[in-house]
């Protein structure tokens, strides 16, 4: 992860996943961490981890504890009556925000997948949270040269500043031309049951005016799907004001530098 984090390519060319990245782990970490390992991580719900407790991911049938327990930290899109669990890796929002394609290569030989078809909603079976057989392996990570990609930022929300998982992220990149978004990529983390593309806002902001009116509209759109849990409703707000201020931030550099990439 550091190796990638610190690519002249990748932060020229891809400062989301960069950034994504370093806001990921801590230094150790990252010089240890690989970008496979990071994307296959199991989630950081307290009840998968606890034996003690009923848990679908962990033995499918049993239950889902967080559904009225400690859920403050837990999913408010893509959720099931089966877990609610929130996908943890940051690196992977911003992959889903441009495209990322994850090659793989196991007993069956060489397989691709689409990074948003990579993760898996829980649906029925909360225990499958990727398409990997046993024995496959990621081989590669392809990104796709976007040049909006060029202009994009990620930023994560969480309890503290120091190393810790987020409540809201968000990957964003945009390309404004004559003052109207004319390309934008939205992805969300820390409020999914996998990396959230956020593909009804992207459609809401198209041919806007970009300013703060469309993104605030563009945002309530996505969230408007939300379906939060007693301890968890406020990362509605919080993730609704995340992309605001992604999108503010990237608009107005892209107006104070006249740069329409």
């Amino acid at each position: 992860m550091s190796d990638v984090a610190q690519a002249p390519v990748v932060v020229a060319r891809f400062p989301v996943i960069s950034q994504a990245l370093v806001a990921g782990a801590s230094a150790q970490l990252r010089n240890m961490a690989s970008m496979g390992g990071n994307l296959c991580q199991r989630v950081r719900c307290g009840y998968f981890r606890d034996v003690a407790s009923p848990c679908n991911k962990r033995e499918p049938g049993s239950g889902c504890a967080a559904m009225d327990g400690m859920n403050r930290g837990h999913a408010i899109l893509g959720g099931s009556g089966t877990c609610i669990a929130t996908h943890p890796s940051d690196v992977a929002v911003a992959l889903v925000a441009v495209d990322a394609v994850v090659h793989t290569r196991g007993p069956g030989g060489e397989r691709a997948f689409g990074i948003d078809d990579f993760f898996l909603l829980p649906g029925d079976t909360p225990d499958r949270e990727h398409p990997l057989d046993h024995g496959e392996l990621i081989t590669a990570i392809e990104v796709p040269a976007l040049p909006v990609a060029c202009r994009s930022v990620y930023l994560k929300f969480r309890d503290r500043q120091s190393y810790e998982f987020a409540l809201a992220s968000v990957a964003a990149a945009i390309r404004v031309e004559d003052g109207t978004v004319a390309e934008v990529r939205l992805a969300l983390g820390g409020v999914g049951t996998k990396p959230w593309r956020a593909r009804r806002a992207e459609a809401s902001l198209l041919g806007r005016p970009a300013d703060e009116a469309s993104f605030a509209e563009a945002a309530r759109q996505e969230l408007a799907q939300a379906t939060p849990r007693r301890q968890n409703e406020f990362k509605v707000e919080l993730a609704q004001r995340a992309i605001v201020r992604a999108l503010n931030t990237l608009a107005s550099n892209t107006l104070t530098n006249g740069d329409a990439r």
